[in-house]
């Protein structure tokens, strides 16, 4: 432990009376070679010497007054305009409105027609796929097995298409045609797609008709609810590394615009007769029927035989989003089969779940799913008694695996609650089956007309063609044909929808005006981000929706909690806060002034947010109407001025139109000079704020150069560099070769320096960021630079901004033996004379002379290393200083120098972890014996079907191949999203300082520690440790991989965020036919077929994973 003796106004900490004696002892006491602990007003001393050295060189240098006086000379240049945050959130908000609203409008000019089309169609008994005149996306696509061999294409009929690149759509298209993509376990060749493969092509000229409209529409899109797929322009598919599952069905929008919210109880028959593939078939039936839910929908799973409990932690109905999902795909797979079964307790743990309205739940379509291997009790008193006689729960029936039980009791607990009935023999049933209740919940939407006619804005989603992040639109379309009795058809035909790229979202927000911490963000009425600087995410997964909220893109705290509400409610407001934020690396916390302001997004689910600091209030906007002074500027762009007038570098801002882009400053800087010789600043093909400020800034630059930078001997300092950067892009470095080793961002806005030294105040040092593996460099041959930077602050007729940032870059090494003589007993820069010290005269210890007996450090405000006396030190500069001294920073932690912040970062990418065996299934698949091969009747049964579907699944789903259980994550196996964990540590408010010890017996130390005046270090001066029997718990700093279940989402779904679902529901109608209720599964495939696809099952069984002899049982 560490005992301290506080000085300051900071309210001391209160060691026991002995520690207090121990300390005074330890100080007083001379150590055997005569020297002793520096007392505490020579280290006050000597932390004076160095903010007056740090400032002196900051202030000769930085050229901060100098930058003021050279805006105040050039006021004629430009206007300081004013951001008035409630207007601009008005006219921003009303844009995207705008945008949104044309997008409904095609919208629903194509759910009409695809209505109007049907109607008119005249069903086709004997159509032939020949028939048919449509281009098959996948016509021309390759797609390669697991072992990275081409599988042979079928044929196709395919029309053959010409497709050029189109910028906006990031890929080649064709736009004269629609494309078609047809899930690969569909066969295309049925009656049912080949009609609507008919009836859909009318919508071509619809698609036209709306691009002409509005040439800015992206991707218009009818998903239809057999699985087929027609969108516009026509491209090619984009094929995935094995067989090409994707189904319209299963994506976010579809299920969205499908259906109302549900609330689910999904219970799985664990009873003793489930076993081997059958219940491996139910635990994969559950992990599908998950990812036919979305945020909108909440759901709980349960197991049952004798008893019925939970299979996680949930003892509720929990919200679908991915991160519950995954805890209920993980536990599912310790489901062991064992017991009798005992429907009444299934059903019973059921229905208690749906009424419970103490939770926040969907509160709208009620369903409970059991999936089961059969039974012959019906339950009835059950339902009697919590559903009867207004059957407000549906129930679903599934009945898993081949066996020979009755089914009938099954079929009557579906139809007897306005359910349905379905069969899953195989693997490849079970995508379909676990799909196809959402046609019976379409059921009220569609007998509800027009009424359920709502455009629904989703969540954002990654596009399954390449756009990125988008938005979708979606409107269901109806069936509205009516049989012979004039009874209205209740069936959803699909639903449509129109694509909104998020980018062409953020180019209606303002950017380079509201300066490098001013923010436009949006969420929608689950609190999900849409807009957000930090809504990064690194993984590309189509399959699931990409759910930030708002409280994880920022640090959560309760003024951050109300906004959010206000925003979700659709309210609008403003509100003035301090708040914590992390830096752009992500190494450092700041405390900062905030003011949000918000109002909702009309006609839609989203509210829109601003977000701005005070200094960022006026902004400055240049008018360089003088077409001489236009040309001076800019050639002072020109690499052959950057000899004399340092290294510029141009943020890689879209200046222009015809600029072309480059992650190479030098080539971007080539780019934009050969622009500018064609274009001038006040061309309309360009932005004129970004320009008229990038060359006023490149001018304001220069003179800096030439009044201070130029007249100076930078290595009289020890400095490597001197540097300034401006909002307006430019950051110029002097002198010119020091570009080569300059590694920030040339975008100002992007780096950590700029935009930490806006926030705070006085000089902020930034030392090169270490890992915890660097082993360093040879310093001889690799010099180290720390920079050091602070924000140029104007004051423009009593409007407060600041404009630029300026600084310098340290030599460290030569910084280094500075601050051991500025944390010395020498009085001048002479060779330091002999100092003679015995037990009767004793000296005190200082940094330079004793660096071998104590340790003399700057630590920064997040806890890494700047300066050492210690020359073995130098190397880990930039390293987590609890790396470097674990001892001295758990003792500087203890002593609330510091303060710590934890938080998740939920955008990560990881290597997938080694799965662990768990759950009750057979290893390997079923493979048939001798005797069921020359048996021709288990030909043509169910079973042959299965292998079948097994191998075509197999492909992708490659656990149902391998000779192990099937995996926690098998489903997902090629996922490598996860959840990490950030620790960063910053100053807390203590400012006093501190003498103390740390305890440990023989090996304990004192150490000194002391803010440093307006800068972001601390000065602490410590014993070198004497021996290692004093080792404490090292801090964490870095970034690591959050463990299982951390964050404990078992905790959090008791403290749910507040959320607010559709304002509609459609769940029930009085009209609705409950008659179809279910079916089984029927399919009658060729002889031939099937003996291939044997064959190739046994070969590509025996060929990954020898068979163990109980697969062949």
């Amino acid at each position: 432990m560490a005992m301290a003796a506080p000085t300051g106004s900071a309210a001391p900490v209160a060691p026991a009376l002995c520690g207090h004696l121990a300390l005074l002892l330890l100080l007083a006491a001379p150590a055997a070679h005569g020297y002793s602990f520096p007392q505490q007003h020579t280290m006050q001393y000597w932390a004076r010497r160095l903010e007056q050295e740090i400032d002196g060189v900051m202030r000769i240098f930085g050229g901060v007054q100098q930058l003021r006086g050279i805006y105040n000379e050039n006021r004629n240049l430009f206007e300081v305009k004013e951001n008035v945050p409630r207007k601009l959130v008005e006219k921003v908000a009303g844009d995207i409105e705008s945008l949104l609203a044309k997008k409904v409008r095609a919208l629903k000019r194509l759910a009409n027609a695809a209505e109007k089309f049907q109607k008119a169609h005249h069903w086709q008994d004997n159509i032939r796929e020949e028939d048919i005149e449509y281009y098959d996306s996948k016509a021309d696509t390759e797609y390669d097995d697991p072992d990275g061999e081409e599988i042979e294409r079928e044929k196709s009929n395919s029309l053959k298409l010409e497709f050029t690149d189109d910028v906006n759509f990031k890929t080649k298209v064709n736009y004269s045609y629609a494309a078609v993509q047809i899930p690969t376990d569909i066969y295309k060749g049925s009656t049912v797609i080949l009609n609507e493969l008919n009836w859909t092509q009318a919508l071509e000229d619809v698609f036209i008709e709306n691009r002409k409209e509005d040439p800015s529409l992206l991707w218009q899109v009818f998903g239809s609810a057999t699985g087929v797929t027609r969108y516009y322009p026509a491209t090619p598919w984009r094929a995935p590394n094995k067989i090409d599952l994707y189904d319209v069905r299963r994506r976010p929008w579809y299920i969205q615009g499908a259906s109302s919210p549900k609330d689910m109880v999904i219970i799985v028959d664990v009873s003793g007769s489930v076993s081997g593939l059958t219940l491996k078939l139910m635990k994969t039936s559950v992990y599908e029927m998950l990812d036919t839910l979305s945020d909108d929908d909440y759901v709980n799973v349960a197991s049952f035989n004798e008893k019925a409990k939970p299979v996680s932690c949930f003892k509720h109905l929990v919200q679908a989003n991915i991160r519950n999902k995954k805890v209920f795909k993980e536990d599912v797979q310790g489901m062991v089969a064992k017991g009798t079964t005992d429907y009444k307790a299934g059903f019973e743990y059921a229905f208690d779940q749906l009424q419970n309205s103490n939770i926040t739940r969907a509160n709208c379509n009620k369903m409970i799913m059991m999936f089961t291997d059969g039974g012959e009790d019906r339950v009835q008193d059950v339902f009697e008694k919590y559903n009867w006689p207004n059957k407000t729960v549906r129930v679903f029936t599934f009945s898993v695996g081949q066996h020979n039980y009755d089914v009938t009791p099954l079929q009557w607990m579906a139809c007897a609650n306005k359910g349905y009935y379905f069969e899953i023999p195989s693997i490849g049933a079970i995508r379909i089956n676990t799909q196809e209740y959402l046609d019976v919940l379409g059921r009220p939407m569609v007998l509800a007309g027009n009424r359920a006619k709502q455009v629904q804005w989703t969540n954002v989603y990654q596009d399954a063609l390449g756009l990125g992040l988008v938005v979708t639109g979606t409107l269901p379309v109806f069936n509205l044909t009516e049989d012979s009795s004039d009874r209205k058809n209740q069936l959803i035909l699909g639903v449509m929808g129109i694509d909104v790229a998020l980018n062409d979202i953020k180019r209606l927000t303002p950017r380079y005006n509201l300066g490098a911490n001013g923010y436009v963000f949006a969420i929608d009425l689950n609190g999900y981000v849409l807009l957000h600087p930090n809504l990064q995410p690194q993984i590309i997964n189509f399959r699931e929706p990409v759910t930030l909220d708002f409280l994880d893109a920022e640090l959560e705290d309760e003024n951050k909690e109300e906004i959010r509400r206000s925003m979700i409610d659709g309210n609008d407001g403003q509100r003035f806060i301090k708040t914590l934020i992390k830096s752009l690396d992500e190494q450092y916390i700041d405390e900062v002034f905030r003011t949000y302001t918000w109002a909702p997004i009309k006609s839609t689910n989203y509210s829109l947010g601003l977000v701005l600091p005070p200094y960022s209030t006026y902004y400055i906007q240049a008018n360089l109407s003088d077409q001489i002074l236009q040309v001076k500027y800019f050639e002072y762009l020109l690499p052959n001025s950057f000899e004399s007038e340092g290294h510029v570098f141009i943020a890689p801002r879209e200046y222009c139109k015809d600029l072309d882009l480059s992650d190479n400053n030098t080539e971007f800087l080539e780019n934009f000079i050969a622009l500018m010789e064609k274009v001038t600043p006040d061309s309309k093909q360009c932005d004129n704020f970004l320009l008229h400020n990038l060359i006023l800034d490149t001018g304001i630059t220069q003179q800096l150069v030439e009044r201070v930078w130029k007249d100076q001997d930078l290595n009289t300092y020890s400095l490597l560099a001197v540097f300034a950067a401006t909002d307006g892009g430019i950051t110029r470095v002097f002198p010119n070769k020091a570009a080569d080793d300059w590694e920030e961002e040339p975008e100002p806005f992007n780096a950590s320096f700029y935009r930490r030294s806006l926030d705070n105040k006085g000089y902020i040092f930034k030392p090169p960021y270490r890992d915890a593996g660097y082993r360093g460099l040879d310093l001889e041959n690799n010099t180290i630079g720390i920079l050091v930077s602070t924000a140029v602050e104007l004051s423009i007729g009593g409007k407060t901004l600041k404009p630029a940032v300026v600084g310098v870059k340290l030599d460290l090494e030569a910084w280094a033996e500075k601050f051991k003589v500025l944390a010395s007993n020498r009085t001048d820069r002479d060779q330091l004379g002999a100092r003679r010290c015995d037990p009767s005269t004793s000296c005190e210890m200082d940094c330079e002379a004793n660096n071998k007996d104590l340790i003399c450090v700057l630590i920064d405000d997040g806890g890494f290393l700047v300066l050492s006396n210690q020359e073995d030190h130098w190397y880990q500069v930039g390293k987590f200083f609890s790396e470097v001294d674990a001892n001295l920073m758990s003792a500087l932690y203890n002593n609330s120098f510091y303060a710590r912040k934890e938080s998740y970062d939920f955008q990560s990418v990881c290597a997938p972890e080694a799965q662990s065996n768990t759950g009750a299934a057979p290893r390997g698949v079923f493979v048939p014996t001798v005797a069921d091969l020359l048996n021709l009747a288990w030909w043509t049964s169910a079973a042959a079907w299965s292998l079948f579907q097994q191998f075509l699944y197999g492909l992708t789903y490659s656990s149902w191949f391998q000779t192990e259980e099937v995996a926690g994550d098998s489903m997902e196996a090629r996922e490598t999203s996860c959840i990490m964990k950030q620790t960063q540590y910053y100053f807390s408010t203590v400012n006093a300082t501190y003498n103390a010890i740390i305890d440990c017996g023989n090996c304990s130390r004192l150490f000194h520690a002391q803010r440093l005046a307006n800068t972001n270090l601390l000065f602490v001066v410590a014993d070198k440790p004497l021996c290692s029997q004093c080792e404490s718990i090292k801090l964490l700093q870095a970034e690591v991989r959050a463990p299982p279940r951390d964050p404990n989402q078992c905790e959090l779904v008791d403290r749910p965020r507040y959320r607010k679902g559709p304002h509609i529901c459609f769940d029930y109608n009085a009209t609705e036919d409950t008659s179809d209720c279910g079916r089984g599964a029927s399919f009658a495939p060729s002889l031939g077929v099937l003996l291939s696809l044997q064959l190739l099952l046994f070969y590509s069984s025996a060929s990954r994973h020898p068979l163990p002899p109980a697969a062949c049982l």
